[in-house]
């Protein structure tokens, strides 16, 4: 057993965690995941003004622990790198110097392809030019580099852009010798790196069903028990608040993902074949995954400078909200006329009472985007709807970047290892070599749907919900028996639901249609939205193209990272069969 636990989901989580982590139990390797999407263009901005190109704040962290961690042999991964892991592992070894540690510390390039010829970086979603020069170009590697740090005696391995879960594949292909042939037990690894990757979202945080968690405000982080044939139990240190559950791991799982084929460097794996099982209080075991060869590209991150963008808030209160919004914009628009930008995006928000009207600009033009906007918002205040005030005083516009993912033959990148200064003699490529060719196994078997919700009651699919018989239905929030989770995958969000019986299942599966979601979440309904079944976790998952434009970093929305787009679903009434509340 090799145990993996995670002290950070993303550039700013909890400091403490590290020595919460190491201090609170037994673990054989510490990881920490920086890298959201929108982490690059910050590290890229932090450079541009002669900050660090990495996180500092896993120095912090690394402080606190990095002598507890030699001692007992624990090994540290992480992708704190970002744009510049070469000077990361140098502040890491300068760290230990100053600390008196005698650390090994090893780093990973070969993701950066900024300058490179990325044949036109056509938009892995849409297919359109890349419009600008790269500001940054990182490929996702895989867990290979990582281990071959490892195992060349590394007690600290700093990376750039790997993929979040190669943070955990890295060590397991480490302690057990996956070749590129395991492609079962490298999906499993894959699966439970998934898990853990975002820290507490996988304890208890961040859960549809909030009130069944106890203790949240002091969440322990996740870790791992990761076997040799893939299979792990996620888990927490005793004594720390949190839940690890079923439906908190499944929760996780369905977060930030597309199709349930999940693609990646080291291999693909089938999140339509995870099982998992409650073992006892905060174990949930998961296993049965099965892997497939990976593909023969590499997805690239490229972020480039857009231009410049301004947003006032504006609060509507009491009646006529619609009306005293349109008020609103003419009378802006009277000022400084919406043509003149390159984009413009209103939303209004209704709160209880009261909503917001934001008002987004953005244009190549700082000028024109900037005070001459906002400035023109506030001369308004005595001239337009009653009750007028804002939230936003008038500034200038801020530049914005877009990520755009893109996606380059694998064979063209080479991931290079060095180890306290020296690069070693041999490295793997980017992904894993040989897997694509030859899988070593017998390929996946037809999934099929475990438990057969359909006939776990009357009124599966095709059946009669809701029939006199079953005691009718009734108007209920859909939160009642669904939970949810969402979030950003570049201009698109996902939306993944869940339920925790098979005929609670059948009806989810039957009702909440592509159609079903366009009524009742109408951001959704003039985009092209996917709907993918997961039936052995009880789930759906829906991606929604284009909801959040061209990216975090670019998108104009309230909710720009969709982050809140499950519990808006869940809040919407819908007909339930009494039988399943």
């Amino acid at each position: 057993m090799l145990r993996i636990a995670n002290c950070s989901g993303f550039y700013g989580d909890r400091l403490s965690a590290a020595r919460e982590m190491v201090e609170g139990g037994p673990i054989d390797v510490l990881t920490g995941d920086w890298l959201a999407e929108l982490t690059m263009l910050i590290l890229a901005g932090n450079r541009l003004r002669g900050r660090p190109g990495y996180a500092p704040t896993f120095l912090k962290q690394l402080e606190e622990v990095l002598g507890t961690c030699l001692e007992r042999g624990i090994r540290i991964v992480s992708n704190a790198g970002g744009l510049d892991p070469a000077g990361c592992a140098g502040a890491v070894t300068e760290l230990a110097a100053r600390l008196g540690l005698p650390a090994r510390v090893a780093h990973v390039t070969g993701d950066d392809l900024t300058g490179h010829d990325l044949g036109g970086a056509p938009n892995a979603d849409t297919g359109e030019p890349l419009p600008a020069p790269a500001l940054t170009a990182n490929a996702y590697l895989g867990g290979r580099p990582i281990a071959a740090a490892l195992s060349a005696g590394a007690d600290v391995v700093v990376t750039g852009r790997v993929t979040d879960a190669a943070l955990v594949t890295g060590p397991g292909i480490w302690r057990y010798g996956w070749g590129p042939g395991d492609l079962d037990a490298l999906a499993g690894s894959v699966v439970a790196g998934h898990v853990i990757e975002c820290g507490c979202q996988a304890t208890g945080g961040n859960y549809a069903f909030f009130d069944e968690v106890p203790d949240l405000a002091h969440c322990g982080f996740p870790l791992v028990e990761l076997e040799a044939d893939g299979s792990s139990v996620v888990t927490k240190h005793p004594g720390t608040g949190g839940l690890v559950s079923v439906g908190t791991v499944t929760a996780q799982l369905l977060y930030e993902i597309a199709s349930p084929r999940y693609l990646g460097p080291d291999v693909v794996a089938r999140f339509d074949t995870i099982r998992l099982e409650q073992q006892g209080p905060d174990r949930v075991r998961v296993w049965g995954v099965r892997g497939e060869a990976p593909p023969s590209t590499l997805k690239v991150a490229v972020n480039y400078l857009a231009g410049y963008r301004n947003t006032m808030t504006l609060v509507l209160t009491g009646l006529d909200v619609e009306a005293k919004a349109r008020l609103a914009q003419e009378a802006i628009w009277a000022r400084v006329p919406r043509e003149s930008f390159d984009e413009v995006h209103v939303e209004l928000t209704p709160l209880a009472g009261t909503a917001l009207l934001r008002v987004t600009v953005m244009d190549a033009d700082r000028r024109r985007a900037g005070r001459a906007f906002s400035s023109a918002v506030v001369e308004t205040g005595l001239a337009s709807y009653p009750g007028f005030y804002g939230l936003t005083p008038p500034g200038d516009a801020s530049p914005y970047g877009v990520y755009w993912p893109t996606l380059v033959p694998a064979k063209a990148v080479r991931a290079r290892v060095w180890l306290d200064g020296h690069e070693l003699p041999t490295a793997p490529d980017a992904s894993g070599d040989g897997g694509r060719e030859r899988s070593g196994q017998a390929p996946s078997p037809p999934v099929t749907r475990p438990g057969a919700p359909e006939e776990a009651a009357p009124g599966g699919p095709g059946g009669s919900w809701g029939a006199d018989g079953d005691g009718g239905t009734v108007r209920a929030a859909l939160g009642s028996i669904v939970g949810a989770r969402s979030g950003d995958k570049g201009g698109n969000a996902n939306l993944g639901v869940w339920v925790r019986t098979p005929e609670q299942f059948g009806w989810l599966e039957d009702h909440l249609t592509v159609e079903r979601l366009a009524e009742l979440l109408p951001c959704t309904a003039e985009l092209n939205v996917e709907r993918f079944e997961l039936p052995n976790l009880l789930a759906l998952n829906f991606v929604v193209h284009g909801l959040l434009g061209r990216g975090v970093a670019a998108s104009p929305r309230l909710d720009a990272q969709a982050k809140a787009l499950g519990e808006e679903l869940r809040a919407v009434l819908t007909d339930i069969p009494r039988r399943l509340l």
